[in-house]
């Protein structure tokens, strides 16, 4: 895409004569505006629809929803080995995260660090700096980034060697066939109807082939945000019943392989507003342990994943009525308390991770499935063990908080209605791309402050 842009230009010089701001779109499908960033900002590609003009330097990967390169993916790609790697770790039955130092992300530390040069005021500078120091999760949303785990991973197992601390790399793994089949932000790479499930267990085989060369590093994967989710409570909708067996298939897959390589796996389960319900949350607990036991049983599965890019509290000091009202699980610590004993019944672990990244504020949604870059969000509660509940291993950071939630550009490929709301912040761009305005909310509102 950059090389035909590059020949555009060259035949009509009055289009390079113009240029996009500093984190502005600078290309994509159906996009006629200005094709070149402003003096110190390259022109990086997000996904087909979307590049966006970045700090030079920051370089063409990001930890949501953006691809870190042009490599493609055969439509119908041979299938990874059947038969799972052999284990290179052992099994801890406790809290994985005890005794490990959580490895920082290198790409979004350094998305804090450019998108801070831009503030001017110096306390608030120095607030935004600080979030480059806190753990966050990488994500792969695309199978062009898995050779970028290995990466990781060997500056972890180098900075454990150098320091005697053993270290943990988190990651999401993130691109099912006919991703996010009830929404449109975060559609992914993948079709069903192309080879879609055969590229998914080669995206898969991909990160279990860089995880199996670290075997002294631990890695802890959430499984496919919002997936299971959509089968429980979505199957109304087309694209959502129609990938249900390659959403199971996947996951299962994914388990099987993971686990042969010693990955400490939390299935995403939502949130108190979407499985919390009291019509949703058996069969939602039905679901995880049919699935869990499809696989196997897998002794690396360790629980599950909530309020993963969401917005709740962990313990909500009263219901927030306007948006809660009829569900007795109005915040993170009541839907776990009320899922772990169906979970323990029907033997799946009920062990959980909350992300806790945005939750600083309350009372901030109109509606409780309002999702995408609310207005006056905050930066919440730190990662940490000290979880208040012996159900919880940690308080985490999944969604990396200035990474965009969608366009609220309503004339966009990958609009979503919700990006659009009045309670979301606009202008917005494209999901995964870099949002400065809402990273710097997230700032300003932390709660407890940086």
């Amino acid at each position: 895409m950059f090389k035909a842009i590059v020949a555009f230009s060259s035949l009509f010089p009055f289009v390079a004569q113009a240029t996009a701001p500093l984190y502005g779109q600078c290309g994509g499908q159906t996009y006629t505006g200005d094709t070149n960033c402003a003096a110190g900002a390259t022109c990086v590609y997000s996904n087909s629809y979307y590049s966006q003009c970045l700090p030079a330097g920051t370089g063409g990967s990001s930890s949501l929803t953006t691809h870190s390169g042009s490599t493609s993916v055969p439509a119908n790609p041979t299938s990874g080995s059947s038969s799972a790697p052999s284990s290179t770790s052992t099994p801890d039955a406790g809290n994985p995260y005890n005794g490990y130092t959580v490895y920082l992300s290198p790409y979004y530390a350094a998305e804090v660090q450019q998108a801070s040069a831009s503030i001017t005021n110096v306390g608030s500078k120095s607030k935004a700096l600080s979030v480059g120091n806190i753990p966050t999760f990488t994500w792969f949303d695309v199978i062009a980034k898995t050779s970028d785990l290995g990466t990781y991973l060997a500056d972890a197992d180098s900075l454990s060697k150098s320091s005697g601390k053993k270290y943990l790399v988190q990651i999401v793994v993130y691109d099912l066939p006919d991703r996010d089949c009830a929404a449109l932000a975060s559609n992914g790479e993948f079709s069903i109807a192309n080879g879609g499930e055969a590229n998914y267990r080669m995206y898969i085989d991909r990160l279990v082939a860089q995880i199996k060369k670290y075997p002294n590093v631990r890695v802890v994967a959430v499984i496919e945000p919002d997936s299971l989710a959509n089968l429980v409570t979505n199957l109304n909708v087309a694209k959502c019943s129609g990938a249900q067996t390659a959403y199971k298939n996947g996951v299962t897959y994914a388990m099987q392989q993971l686990n042969a390589v010693g990955v400490y796996m939390y299935l995403d389960a939502g949130h108190a507003g979407w499985l919390g319900w009291p019509a949703n949350i058996d069969p939602a607990a039905q679901l995880f342990a049919t699935l869990y036991k499809t696989a196997g049983s897998p002794q690396f599965v360790r629980g599950l994943a909530t309020n993963v890019a969401n917005y709740n509290a962990l313990s909500a000091v009263s219901p927030d009525t306007s948006i809660t009202q009829g569900n007795p699980n109005y915040d993170e610590m009541h839907y776990i308390n009320a899922l772990a004993p169906k979970l323990q019944s029907q033997g799946f672990p009920a062990h959980f991770i909350v992300d806790l990244g945005r939750s600083g504020q309350q009372g901030i949604r109109q509606q409780w499935g309002d999702w995408c870059n609310v207005k006056g969000a905050g930066f919440g509660i730190r990662p940490t063990t000290n979880t208040g509940s012996s159900l919880i291993d940690s308080i985490v950071w999944v969604k990396p908080g200035g990474e965009c939630d969608g366009t609220s550009n309503n004339s966009a490929v990958r609009f979503d209605a919700h990006c659009g709301q009045s309670d979301a912040l606009q202008p917005a761009p494209e999901a995964g791309s870099w949002f400065q305005t809402y990273f710097e909310q997230l700032v300003n509102n932390a709660n407890p402050s940086l």
